[in-house]
């Protein structure tokens, strides 16, 4: 595998990553730009006009058809977010060249398509074509909508926007349902040709071969853009309330949710992930051994860390009358690390766990694009092999100190409506 990143831009890389073993090209366009209540929506149903039609491609039914001509080809767009960034992507993938049937160039053919995609959108007239725009919002308003129906997913993201509040990061990566439902095509459109403009860009090329068309495609395209951005520093710490805040919802669920949010200042990321990893990550875990199997307290009980905003989350399934007990038993747990109440067998399966990981990157295109921009977006550009050394190094008391600098910020409880108080 060779890995290279290059400026082609005003703050846009790209970034080529070769690798013999794949018969297939892909292709990821990352905008990255402030997440805004008032924006997001717009910015959603813009990205997501890009995949479905274009210019020379004009009704969803062409776009698939033409796909499907290049052996199935793939052509999709999201909206996400990094901590206090929105991330607005299009995302393709096709056979390569090499590997066609008859000989056809499927690289040209693909790369002709991403461009009017990007740059020859279907629009007119400062307004994106109805029926497509239609069929975006539509899907996003469905998105939204649907949010409630995976409760533990629907009580992370509640989670989160306690815990963020009054920060860009509380807010959903696809807007509300009102601001959703108040886009035009006038307004996506501008929404579109804004982030075009203005925000910093990534793109990484992951391939059997390097093709120097694709990065002078779009070194060429975007040249023609009045580009107007800033870079942007993704990692941001979330500051910690002075006083715990606790939300509880009443919906109509048979099992509750638990999520305590706890926020650190500590500058040692490898240090608070491992000790994530032995707290409550894995089926080894502190959490899962003591509160799920031994004191069968609950149904899940896990816990993440997000390396953009120092957040660490636990999230448990419980039943009512054991919602005090698990929650004393998740900071007896943390209290036990902060003492030093860590084996090395526990330390090793960590490790294990990581390596097992780190591992599996490179085995698809998706594993290698999906490293890299975490690495880009928190300015750690390591290997696997680099990170996992960093995580070696980690020391016991570095892991205690990690688990003594986290500070409860919020709560969340999500609780069955008949078995409320």
């Amino acid at each position: 595998m060779n890995y290279k990143r290059e400026s082609i831009g005003d703050n846009i890389g790209f970034s080529t990553i070769t690798d013999e073993k794949f018969n297939t090209c892909s292709l990821y366009i990352r905008f990255i730009t402030e997440l805004d209540s008032e924006t997001a929506a717009e910015n959603a149903i813009a990205v997501g006009m890009l995949s479905i039609s274009n210019s020379t491609l004009k009704t969803m039914a062409e776009m698939n058809n033409e796909l499907s001509n290049l052996y199935g080809a793939n052509l999709g767009t999201f909206a996400g977010k990094k901590g206090d960034f929105q991330i607005l992507g299009l995302s393709a993938s096709w056979i390569c060249s090499k590997f066609a049937l008859e000989n056809e160039d499927t690289d040209q053919k693909m790369l002709e398509i991403i461009h009017d995609c990007i740059f020859s959108p279907n629009a007119e007239n400062g307004r994106f074509d109805d029926a497509s725009f239609k069929i975006v919002r539509n899907n996003i308003l469905d998105n939204i909508e649907s949010e409630i129906n995976d409760k533990r997913s629907y009580a992370l993201i509640q989670a989160q926007k306690l815990a963020f509040k009054d920060e860009p990061a509380e807010n959903r990566p696809s807007g509300t349902r009102e601001k959703a439902e108040a886009v035009t095509p006038e307004s996506a459109f501008k929404a579109y040709e804004n982030f075009l403009r203005t925000a910093q860009i990534e793109i990484f090329y992951i391939s059997p071969y390097e093709n120097k068309a694709v990065p002078e495609m779009f070194k060429r395209s975007f040249s023609e853009i009045n580009r107007q951005t800033d870079k942007h520093h993704i990692c941001r710490i979330s500051p910690v309330k002075i006083t715990p805040e606790t939300f509880t919802e009443e919906l109509d669920v048979k099992q509750c949710k638990v999520v305590l949010n706890f926020k650190s200042d500590y500058n040692d990321i490898h240090a608070l992930r491992l000790f994530s990893i032995i707290f409550g990550e894995t089926p080894f875990s502190k959490l899962f051994i003591n509160i799920r199997e031994k004191l069968s307290l609950c149904y899940y009980c896990s816990c993440q860390f997000d390396e953009i905003k120092n957040l660490l989350v636990v999230d448990c399934g419980v039943e009512k009358n054991n919602i005090e007990k698990a929650v004393n038993e998740i900071f007896y747990q943390l209290e036990e690390i902060k003492n030093g109440k860590i084996s090395d067998e526990e330390i090793k399966n960590a490790l294990l766990a990581l390596d097992n990981s780190y591992t599996a990157v490179g085995d698809t295109p998706s594993s290698y694009y999906s490293w890299y921009f975490n690495m880009f977006c928190i300015h750690q550009m390591m290997t696997p092999e680099e990170r996992f050394e960093k995580f070696c190094a980690v020391t016991k008391e570095q892991l205690m100190q990690a688990a003594a600098s986290l500070k409860l910020d919020s709560r969340y409880y999500m609780l069955n409506k008949e078995n409320m108080e």
